[in-house]
């Protein structure tokens, strides 16, 4: 199921990180602090101080700083992913490891101190303040469409907006906040890191949503004058498009990794149910409608697994992986949701219930083919690259 581990520290990372997850995570599937919220900050703690004794906090993050390269990370988080809680008992949940990878690549040393060593060692939670409502015309799948503010006043920037859909929001000490900065024609943001909770950023509420996997579920905020140091300005100022495109790449690729882990776990759990419960005097798996679904999810699992080894390939070569990333999200989205799917459906009422993983599997699958850019912006921008190629190839023939 799982594509062969690149390096021999990959692979004694990710072993240990399975042993973990299905060992000492798997039982708290059940524990009713892991609500339709997102876990709570009590199971957070108690998950990841079991971690920690295990030795696989942050197992991405090698105890110099380092970061494994992109597959190496691929064959770690696709192991911590097999259960919906494994990739928070381990430290490698959306959004804390963007963030931290973002935070590692252009953050300053003092930043680093002060921002990322409490998330790197599971310390704190973090979240990344972009999407606004779609109600008042905010940012969503345009970035571009930014309307929270921030000008700069002395040595100091204040902030005004509206965000929705913040994961994380709830309960997180590290906030990455995006604005819009600058007054030419061209829109420029600039991203800022902020101590969290802080009274100049008000929760509205937490939004109710068919996912339910990431701690703090995804809060409706207010910014109301809220003022940060420019000490705090993550990279450089009028750069946040451009970082923004630094994070999601990576970031929208490690959530293939993750749920490709929980749809693995659930295909384990659909053949299991096939290989002993019997129906008309028969398996299961051989009435030919059921054997299939099985075959084709093991087809689609085999065809996720590749893209995302080669889209972190691609990132490992140095390059953007714009265009890869956006192939990857949406062929390993729509795959797992596929695959996600026929599990519940192999299950029948056991997989609309939530005795296993599969009915979660379902949920979280279906929202992420919606976030980090929906499948259809995704083939929008492909479509967009290929008129260009094309024309340019004409042109140049």
């Amino acid at each position: 199921m799982f594509t062969p581990c690149p390096t021999d520290r990959s692979r004694e990372i990710a072993d240990r990180v399975e042993r973990f997850v299905r060992d000492v995570v798997v039982p708290y599937e059940q524990d009713p602090r892991a609500a339709s919220h997102g876990p709570s900050a009590e199971l957070v703690e108690e998950l990841r101080a079991k971690a920690r004794a295990a030795g696989v906090m942050t197992p991405h993050i090698l105890p110099d700083g380092s970061h494994l390269t992109q597959r190496e990370t691929a064959a770690v988080l696709k192991r911590s992913g097999l259960s919906p809680l494994g990739p928070v008992a381990v430290n490698t949940m959306a959004p804390d490891e963007g963030n931290m990878f973002l935070i590692g690549k252009v953050g300053t040393a003092a930043q680093k101190a002060r921002f990322l060593a409490p998330l790197v060692s599971g310390e704190a939670r973090s979240a990344f303040f972009m999407t606004e409502p779609a109600e008042e015309g905010g940012a969503g799948s345009d970035p571009s469409m930014l309307q929270t503010r921030a000008v700069q006043d002395g040595n100091e920037w204040v902030i005004r907006g509206r965000k929705k859909f913040i994961t994380g929001a709830e309960g997180a000490k590290v906030g990455i906040v995006m604005a819009r900065t600058g007054d030419g024609e061209r829109a420029q943001a600039t991203m800022f890191l902020v101590d969290l909770p802080h009274p100049a950023i008000r929760l509205e509420r937490v939004l109710d949503t068919i996912d339910s996997s990431m701690p703090g579920g995804h809060a409706q905020l207010l910014i109301d004058d809220l003022r940060v140091p420019a000490d705090q300005v993550l990279g450089e100022a009028h750069e946040g498009f451009r970082y923004a495109q630094v994070r999601l790449s990576p970031a929208r690729l490690s959530h293939c990794m993750r749920w490709f882990g929980t749809v693995a776990r659930a295909d384990e759990i659909a053949r299991a149910y096939a290989t002993t419960r019997k129906a008309f005097g028969k398996l299961l798996i051989d009435h030919e409608g059921v054997g299939f679904m099985l075959a084709e999810n093991l087809i689609d699992l085999q065809q996720a697994a590749l893209m995302i080894d080669w889209c972190a390939g691609v990132l490992d070569d140095g390059s953007s992986a714009t265009t890869e990333s956006s192939m990857a999200k949406v062929a390993v989205s729509e795959a797992l949701f596929r695959v996600a799917d026929r599990c519940v459906q192999i299950l029948g009422g056991n997989g609309v219930s939530r005795d296993t993983i599969v009915e979660q599997a379902f949920r979280e699958l279906r929202a992420f083919r919606i976030y980090d850019g929906p499948t259809e912006v995704h083939k929008w921008s492909l479509a967009k690259k290929i008129k260009r190629d094309t024309l340019e190839g004409a042109h140049h023939g």
